[in-house]
Parts: structure tokens; C-alpha cells; sequence
């Protein structure tokens, strides 16, 4: 049975730092529903009511757009281990990128990877918990490599200008495009 509280509790904590992957949901008005799976080491609890995770670079800007648009969005995490458990956070969204001024805090919570292109924050509405005993007991093999690679191998000035180019969603939302290259801990304004 689905339990909801108006906060992270510390059993919720303590599942979500066991997940090696995560899902995200946004929307606006109009248009798709956007649903992107997230892996690594880039989700972070702040607080009992905020939330926060680094986002690399990849094929589109979806919950980029449909939080500037609408702040709506759902994250859900599921133990694929023992005790079978889904959990939902709700709640209104943000995006957090490299020029702004609440970065530098945000940012130390994380190890910068490379192609960091923002992070998001949420301010968490509601948790919803259910049983989960309909998904599948798995274990992570390895975390994929690949996009980490792609990044670090970049360009900076030619990252920087695919990035800058990048100013719509798939529907035609706005997107603000990060404006510096993150080659790691640090960005490309700051390697010099």
C-alpha cells in the first residue's frame, strides 16, 4: 500500500543512497511527456525537502525546458535489491547552471564529472512509497563508461559551441544552454 509523507525520511534516505540509477518525469502544457533514466554518482539529498543531480551533456535538454516552462517533475527510484520498495519524489524543479550565482554551493556537493552541464534542484512536495514486489530483483554489473569518455575527450570550444547552439526542446521550449565546458572538478573558465 502507497504511503506518502511531505518529506524525505531517513528509511527514504537510506534506500536512495543505494541506487545506482533513478528516473526523472517532467512535462509542460503541451507536447511530450519527457521520462529520462539516470545513472552514476550524481543524485544527491540536501535536505529532508531538497533534492539535487548532476546532469552531463547528452541528446536533448527536455527537463531543462519543461522546468523552466512548468517546475513539475517526479523522480523515482526502485530497490532492485532487498526490500522490494518504489519511491516517488514530487515536487518543483529547477535548473542550476555553471554562470549562476547559487552554483558554487550546489556544485561542492558533487564530484564534477566531465560534460557536466547543469544541476537540477527540487524542492520536494510530497514522497510516495509502495511495495515494489512486481519489480525485478537485478544487480548493476558496472556503471557504462561511454558518455564520461565521450566528454572528457571533447573540445572545450567545440563542446562549448554544440552546447550553445542547443537553445530548444524537442517541441520548441526554450532552453538555456550551459555556458562553459566541464572537464571535471573543474570548468573551462576556471582551468586556465
Amino acid at each position: 500500500m502507497a504511503q506518502f509523507t511531505d518529506h524525505l525520511t531517513e528509511d527514504h534516505v537510506a534506500m536512495i543512497s543505494r541506487q545506482s540509477l533513478f528516473f526523472v518525469a517532467t512535462a509542460a502544457d503541451e507536447g511530450r511527456i519527457n521520462l529520462s533514466p539516470k545513472g552514476y554518482d550524481a543524485f544527491r539529498v540536501l535536505s529532508p525537502t531538497r533534492v539535487a543531480w548532476l546532469d552531463l551533456g547528452g541528446s536533448g535538454n527536455e527537463t531543462h525546458a519543461h522546468l523552466v516552462a512548468d517546475g513539475r517533475i517526479t523522480i523515482m527510484m526502485c530497490n532492485f535489491g532487498q526490500p522490494p520498495l518504489i519511491l516517488r519524489i514530487y515536487g518543483r524543479g529547477r535548473p542550476v547552471l555553471p554562470a549562476e550565482a547559487d552554483w558554487q554551493a550546489l556544485a561542492a556537493h558533487f564530484e564534477l564529472l566531465p560534460g557536466t552541464r547543469q544541476i537540477f534542484e527540487v524542492a520536494v512536495e510530497s514522497v510516495q512509497s509502495s511495495c515494489g514486489w512486481g519489480v525485478p530483483v537485478m544487480q548493476l554489473d558496472q556503471e557504462r563508461q561511454t558518455l564520461i569518455k565521450y566528454h572528457a575527450q571533447a573540445d572545450p570550444e567545440a563542446w562549448e559551441a554544440k552546447y550553445r547552439d542547443r537553445t530548444h526542446s524537442i517541441d520548441g521550449l526554450p532552453v538555456t544552454p550551459t555556458d562553459r565546458y566541464i572537464s571535471g572538478n573543474k570548468t573551462a573558465a576556471t582551468d586556465a
